[in-house]
């Protein structure tokens, strides 16, 4: 089952390096210089190979990055970074950093601020934005084109703004309590935004009031009661000026070449620690990592200014949860409350983060309970013998299509770990024939390369945002080619011939989503990854890149399982490893801020979320920059919030299906999971994720489930189920229900009648008193049900979801009306059943006619049946 994810297409950015393609067209001619800031690089690109070759060619996407910013350097650009609105057309919109600050860059400087205001709604918790001031300089004649970034790294972004030979370097580094500008023949200007100078170092200003003060350390108070620090790394006069009661300046005496550091003062006892290490200051920062088999370490290593060791830094909760050996000043020094909880600080340039990768890739890491292994075996061929090859799907789109075939191509890997190596041949002959249009120049539904950004997209997207939810815009990207890569490391592990001749062709996609280094021509590095934020964003450039926001963290962990995949059978160990960490990291992330814990200390150092009210809702349904809460775009259900946090159920998903989640989940969820109105589809999910800890009742549950999603089916639903761990080593799957099946005649157990329907009269009546007027069915497996087959005349019985008709044995062809659940009735004599309609999910009643409906609410308002075999 797929989020039908809503075309709210908000913005988001990943990072990358911006370097020259020389063999495709680009604005700039190829001796245009460029500048990067990175470090060395364990791991060079996938391939450099050009896909300009792609099916679908090459197309220019309808929002290109603005020319101005990226003046003197070349794509591929970031599309889903914090700082994307700063590149994306119109080019001013408020970015969600660097963090804990937001800004927005305006004609004339870096407007920022920090909110200090957070509300809850009920469902969300938000911080509004807040911008306090604008960092610019007099020579400044508010050219919007007259900024530029002139590099840019996996996390920070470096913006100069220039008049003439003046100049102003902001280096923008998430993470950095301060906010830095280094200036060179310019005159500071600094303007409050959000209310006037109220005092300036201890001196009251009155309105048309001024201070002169030379220093290196200043203060000053607003009349929204915010106050910021300021401090340069040498002596300078600096005139602040009331100029009116709700905007206020605070200016150089003249050009200054040096460096100012402005800080907001969130509490009065921060100022000592503020004080002691603002003279080192970061400029960029390496995304380094060091891999084993079995764990992973992430490594940020900041440049800087001065001595590294004196660094000041600020850190999410899960920075602190994972950080090895580090030197934390006490949380009360420093801090700032953000919509990821306290960011509290931490001193030295470089941090190291450890985490242990998985030993999972295709199966899980034990074997089917033998309780199990008949039923899953019976719906394996059946769910195999469905898949027609003459049939196989045109793609229409990513994301659809791609849930679809990795569904069904899950049945592969689970015949070939049962030894049923006759049911992975047909499998993957159906994936190979829809994945051919792929390749095909003509299909409806192309790939292409598109050249503005530089990435692999839908091609009738590049100019539409509404397309694949957004995928030309770079929206979803690690949804979709999770999905895609899954399917073609299936077909990959299966038919090596395949693999040879469409290695490359799969490989722009890996590279699109994973790619681990700015040596890539084509692609930006980790393109939804934001590492400094510890997970990825699903939203890119549309809108000018507004706020970022990730609704699936399901999704998003198993873009990086399709990495996984296909670099288990077309890529070296390095990437394997390298696929794992990205795994690991973010279904870290998922689990601190999407998974919420009532338990949990609200004054807790790690906890993102103290209020109370909010983690009682179980989980967050999205992340947004701003806010964060349990709803999304699409749905309101409880069910859907979690459920579209686990699917697709992956073998690697053990690790994120932790047991004080799902218990939570399962209790919140209850209402719905037993509300028959409510598909099976958000239900399937749910319980598969709780077998994690409860196998034994999910196996319970899920013999109820008569609908699995596109995403899911029942052969994944109940081998994952029966792969958990079973610490009671108590059978899992038990004695499942089932449908009796045979041929039969139906006897109403109340008075003994017999169920009648002919050619004549379709409708299915408990009219005949005798077994010879009685009409004979053909019962057949369906998983979890079946269908009824009027032997007389071949017509499978059907039940409307209205609920106010007879059953009627009137359809050439059994599809979900056709589909019933045959059960012993509670409270029954043995061989006494109710039935279910998949319809509608209501029960089978009786007519005062004696006509069957299916129009009962529960089991109790049902009749009861006998199946007479015969």
């Amino acid at each position: 089952m797929f989020s039908p994810l809503l075309s709210l297409l908000v913005a988001s950015v990943a990072v990358t390096g911006a370097f020259p393609a020389p063999n495709l067209p680009h604005d700039n001619s190829d001796d245009t210089p460029f500048h990067i800031l990175k470090g060395r690089d364990i791991l060079g690109p996938i391939s450099t190979e050009s896909p300009a070759g792609i099916s679908g060619g090459q197309v220019a996407s309808g929002a290109p990055p603005l020319s101005s910013f990226f003046a003197g350097l070349k794509a591929p650009y970031p599309t889903n970074t914090w700082w994307a609105s700063y590149a994306a057309s119109p080019g001013n919109g408020t970015a969600a950093g660097p963090f804990p600050y937001e800004s927005a860059l305006h004609n004339n400087g870096v407007v920022y601020g920090i909110s200090g205001n957070r509300e809850f709604d009920g469902t969300s918790i938000k911080q509004p934005t807040q911008i306090d001031w604008c960092t610019s300089f007099s020579e400044h004649q508010g050219d919007f084109a007259n900024h530029k970034a002139t590099g840019f790294d996996t996390q920070a972004v470096t913006v100069q703004y220039f008049q003439d030979a003046a100049t102003m370097t902001a280096y923008l580094v998430p993470g950095s309590p301060y906010m830095t500008f280094e200036y060179a023949g310019a005159t500071p200007l600094l303007t409050s935004v959000n209310g006037g100078i109220k005092s300036f170092n201890g001196q009251t200003l009155e309105v048309g009031a001024s201070a002169s003060i030379t220093d290196t350390e200043f203060s000053v108070l607003d009349s929204s009661g915010s106050t910021y620090l300021i401090y340069t790394l040498s002596s300078i006069t600096l005139k602040a000026t009331a100029v009116s009661s709700s905007s206020g300046t605070i200016q150089a005496s003249g050009p200054f070449s040096g460096v100012l550091r402005l800080v907001k003062l969130a509490d009065p006892r921060h100022k000592d620690l503020l004080n002691k290490h603002y003279q080192v200051y970061p400029t960029a920062v390496t995304l380094d990592y060091t891999l084993t088999d079995t764990t992973g370490t992430l490594i940020f290593d900041w440049t800087t200014v001065g001595d590294g060791s004196n660094l000041l830094m600020l850190t999410y909760p899960h920075h602190r949860i994972k950080l090895q050996d580090p030197n934390f000043p006490d949380t009360s020094a420093l801090g700032y409350l953000t919509t990821k909880g306290w960011m509290y600080p931490a001193v030295g340039s470089k941090w190291s983060m450890l985490y242990d990768l998985t030993s999972i890739t295709w199966d899980p890491p034990r074997a089917l309970d033998s309780s199990c292994s008949d039923a899953v075996l019976q719906g394996l061929e059946y769910e195999v013998g469905q898949l027609d090859v003459s049939k196989a799907p045109i793609p229409g789109d990513f994301y659809y299509w791609g849930g679809t075939l990795a569904a069904q191509g899950r049945l592969a890997l689970i015949a070939d770990n049962l030894g049923r190596s006759d049911l992975v041949t047909p499998v993957i002959d159906y994936l190979k024939a829809s994945f051919a249009h792929w390749f095909d120049s003509s299909s409806s539904t192309v790939p292409a390369y598109e050249t503005a950004w530089g990435g692999v997209i839908n091609k009738a997207g590049a100019t539409n945002v509404y397309v694949d939810f957004g995928n030309g815009y770079y929206n979803d990207h690690h949804f979709h080619y999770g999905y895609f890569l899954s399917v073609a490391a299936i077909i990959a592990k299966f038919d090596g011939n395949w693999l040879s001749e469409h290695k490359d062709f799969i490989n722009w996609f890996a590279r699109d989503i994973i790619n681990p280094s700015p040596e890539d021509p084509f692609f930006p590095v980790t393109r939804c990854r934001d590492w400094f934020a510890g997970h990825s964003w699903a939203s890119g450039i549309a809108n000018g890149a507004g706020s970022r926001d990730q609704e699936s963290t399901g999704e998003a962990v198993n873009g990086y399982y399709g990495a996984l995949l296909w670099a288990s059978v077309a890529l070296s160990t390095d990437y394997i490893n390298y696929a794992k960490l990205l795994l690991a990291t973010e279904q870290h992330g998922a689990q601190v801020y999407w998974h919420l814990y009532p338990q949990d200390d609200p004054a807790g150092r790690d906890n993102p979320y103290p209020e109370a009210d909010l983690r009682a809702l179980t989980t967050i349904g999205n992340v947004e920059d701003w806010q964060s809460g349990a709803w999304l775009f699409w749905g309101n259900l409880k069910t859907e919030i979690a459920a579209i946090q686990i699917l697709p159920v992956i073998p690697v998903n053990e690790v994120l299906y932790d047991t004080q989640w799902v218990e939570n989940m399962w209790s919140y969820t209850m209402p719905e999971l037993v509300d028959p109105s409510i598909g099976d589809e958000w239900k399937a999910v749910i319980i598969n994720a709780y077998s994690n800890a409860h196998p034994q009742v999910a196996a319970e549950w899920s013999a109820n489930l008569t609908a699995w999603g596109s995403g899911q089916t029942f052969t994944n639903e109940l081998y994952f189920i029966g792969t958990r761990p079973n610490p009671s080593n108590t059978p899992i799957c038990g004695s499942l229900p089932q449908n009796p099946y045979g041929s039969f005649q139906i006897q109403l157990d109340s008075n003994g009648n017999y169920v009648a329907a002919s050619s004549a009269d379709t409708n299915l009546k408990a009219s005949a008193t005798s077994a010879s007027a009685a009409a004979t069915f053909s019962s057949a497996y369906v998983p979890n049900s079946g269908t009824l087959q009027l032997v007389s005349t071949s017509q499978f019985v059907t039940a409307g979801q209205t609920g106010a008709t007879a059953l009627a044995a009137g359809s050439a062809v059994a599809s979900t009306w056709e589909r019933f659940t045959i059960r012993q009735k509670n409270g029954a004599a043995s061989g006494v059943y109710s039935i279910k309609a998949t319809s509608n999910g209501l029960y089978i009643t009786v007519g005062a006619d004696g006509a069957l409906i299916n129009n009962g609410a529960n089991e109790a308002s049902s009749a009861g049946f006998k199946f007479v075999q015969v």
